[in-house]
């Protein structure tokens, strides 16, 4: 990986940023981490979890039924993923380590690995963020193309008509096919992973093989391989799509910037690093709080990118300070007020990232 650094000689930004911050939890004689708002969310989501599986094992019910038990069940997941494990695994859920780390292993009974996906992205994505070259999640080239860096190929023509089928084959790969890449290539894109000792390898095959006994061996001994495999796609097509959909538009939209690094060469930014975290991300539907439920709080992704420590569930109430010192440094606040007109402008920026560069286009006419 390249060696990046931030021009954090003016930071005067984030020293008052944060110290506005610092007294709003002291003056309130509040904990950052999660309260009983984020306990009862727990509760609930896993509960329901729970029962919806234990449903489909036990309860006799026709196809319809079914599949739609099994669409809610993957919803309910990709919430999980975002209100339980996301902070859990940014150490923002408790006070208390090793609750931190027994509940962010929600990751690994959603079928990932808390460990790769620590790295990924509280390392790797909240540092270079939007940084083509180093941020995993811009890393889907030559699939989609998202950024203007990346490379152009004729299929990125019609990328925003096929987003929503990538998107939903998303958790599938992740669960097939990205973790065992990671563990067996010990490198996170254009990073080296983190070595693992022997409890990481202990946990990893473990919950791998509890994943696949659970969704996979016992549901089809149930249902029978065929029904099995429709409700398994269901189930991923909903969580995909809704994990996906959450996490682009908090970065991947209109108003956000990007960085390209060169892999061979030293790459300077020249801005603070908490500049660069409030021009690469976006908030939407803001007002709306049972969006901000639903998805743990990421609707308020600049908070979340300067504070990742400070739990969820006090976005709403910091986002103000936020907004009132990037007005006083001049910085831009990006927000679409809706949910819908995030999307929209999702899938307009993939559009236009979609056609042919003129670059390319001038190559060509000159090779002719």
């Amino acid at each position: 990986m390249a060696k990046v650094t931030f021009d954090n000689r003016d930071n005067q930004f984030y020293i008052s940023l944060k110290a506005a911050v610092d007294q709003y939890f002291t003056t309130r004689h509040k904990k950052r981490t999660g309260d009983w708002r984020l306990y009862i969310k727990t509760i609930t989501l896993i509960s329901a979890a729970i029962i919806i599986y234990g449903s489909l094992m036990f309860v006799k019910m026709n196809a319809w039924p079914a599949l739609g038990l099994c669409g809610i069940l993957g919803y309910v997941f990709a919430c999980i993923g975002f209100s339980v494990m996301h902070d859990a695994n940014h150490g923002s859920y408790s006070t208390k380590p090793w609750l931190n780390d027994a509940l962010g292993l929600t990751a690994n009974a959603l079928g990932a690995s808390s460990y790769f996906w620590k790295q990924k992205h509280n390392i790797i994505h909240h540092t270079y963020t939007n940084v083509d070259g180093i941020d995993d999640d811009i890393a889907k080239s030559p699939i989609i193309r998202q950024c203007e860096s990346q490379k152009w190929v004729p299929a990125h023509k019609i990328q925003h008509l096929y987003l929503l089928p990538v998107y939903a084959l998303s958790s599938i790969f992740w669960l097939f096919f990205m973790d065992f890449t990671k563990y067996f290539t010990r490198k996170i894109y254009t990073t080296e992973a983190w070595k693992l000792n022997t409890k990481n390898h202990i946990v990893f095959w473990a919950t791998k093989i509890s994943y696949f006994t659970f969704y996979m061996v016992v549901p089809a001994m149930v249902w029978g391989v065929g029904p099995w495999l429709l409700g398994f796609l269901v189930l991923h097509i909903v969580m995909g799509i809704t994990l996906s959909l959450v996490f682009q538009l908090a970065h991947v939209v209109e108003n956000t910037e990007f960085e390209n690094v060169a892999l061979d060469e030293t790459k300077h930014i020249e801005t603070a690093w908490a500049e660069h975290e409030v021009r690469t991300s976006s908030n939407f539907a803001m007002g709306n709080p049972v969006i901000s439920w639903f998805v743990g709080g990421l609707n308020f992704q600049i908070e979340h990118h300067l504070f990742p420590r400070v739990s969820h569930v006090h976005y709403p109430a910091i986002s103000k300070i936020v907004i009132e010192k990037c007005k006083e440094f001049n910085l831009p606040y990006n927000k679409y007020d809706t949910l819908f007109g995030a999307i929209s402008s999702h899938f307009r920026m993939m559009k236009s990232l979609g056609k042919q560069p003129i670059v390319i286009k001038k190559h060509q006419a000159q090779a002719a």
